[in-house]
């Protein structure tokens, strides 16, 4: 089965003077992210549930293969992201908020690009545009030029050239920050149409109704550590509540206070 594991990774970063400062603290290692694990599988959509600064984008870009953690080791459909890097980006597809397209580009010319740095041939490419920019809505913004498109358009036009290569493992970075309703809809529905392909989809988010409402399993960081992780069903069941919410906080309250609630 052509899963995604991560195992047991391990992710500082030097603090500057300045970064210390900031934190108020004498520390000059962060650990980003602390002996991290968690499998997910085809089918399902993979919740990533954390305040900002937990470790949920540092893990993000090590499963990417954009940073590579200090220890442990990430399975993307068996390739490591230590050893076999070249396969793995060509398995994924990974959408960051850091992507900022060129905006004297049109989306059109960025498709074409990027699908061609995947090695993919011109009728593939133009197969997969008509596809996604049908779906997104992109087709009468083809030609226009990407600084000239609103902001939910941007973001529609990056998660298209994100998929360009129809990649079966899709990671997807706070997707529906900052977006309209309808916008957001339209992405988080595209998410369920990929999951129901078999396509492995892992969501980082801070938005709770987002998890609650589309993800099969979730895993909860708080300061680089897995604290929950299990079927959605499952975690909710844990609190007296059955809300996952209490239970977030409540887990942000037991590692601010070092106990168990």
């Amino acid at each position: 089965m052509q899963k995604l594991e991560v195992r047991n990774i391990v992710k500082t970063f030097k603090l500057s003077k300045k970064q210390q400062k900031i934190e108020k603290t004498n520390i000059k290692l962060k650990v980003a992210v602390n002996d991290l694990s968690f499998t997910a599988y085809p089918g399902e959509i993979f919740g990533l549930l954390g305040p900002n600064g937990a470790g949920k984008t540092t893990c993000l870009r090590a499963i990417s293969t954009l940073i590579k953690p200090d220890s442990g080791d990430i399975l993307v459909g068996g390739s490591s992201v230590i050893n076999d890097s070249k396969d793995v980006r060509g398995k994924i597809g990974f959408l960051t908020s850091e992507l900022k397209l060129e905006d004297h580009f049109t989306p059109s010319y960025l498709f074409t690009y990027f699908g061609r740095l995947h090695g993919l041939e011109d009728h593939t490419i133009e197969e997969r545009k008509s596809i996604l920019f049908s779906r997104f809505e992109i087709d009468k913004f083809r030609e226009v030029k990407v600084g000239d498109l609103s902001t939910g358009m941007k973001q529609k036009t990056s998660i298209a050239i994100s998929l360009v290569h129809d990649p079966e493992f899709i990671i997807f970075d706070e997707p529906t920050n900052g977006l309209d309703v309808l916008t957001a809809r339209s992405v988080t529905e595209y998410l369920v149409e990929l999951k129901n392909e078999g396509k492995t989809v892992i969501l980082s988010t801070h938005i709770l109704s987002v998890v609650d409402k589309l993800c099969d399993k979730v895993g909860i960081i708080i300061n680089g550590k897995m604290k929950l992780c299990d079927t959605l069903e499952n975690v909710k069941n844990t609190h007296p509540s059955n809300d996952l919410e209490e239970i977030f906080f409540d887990l942000i309250k037991e590692e601010e206070l070092g106990v168990n609630i």
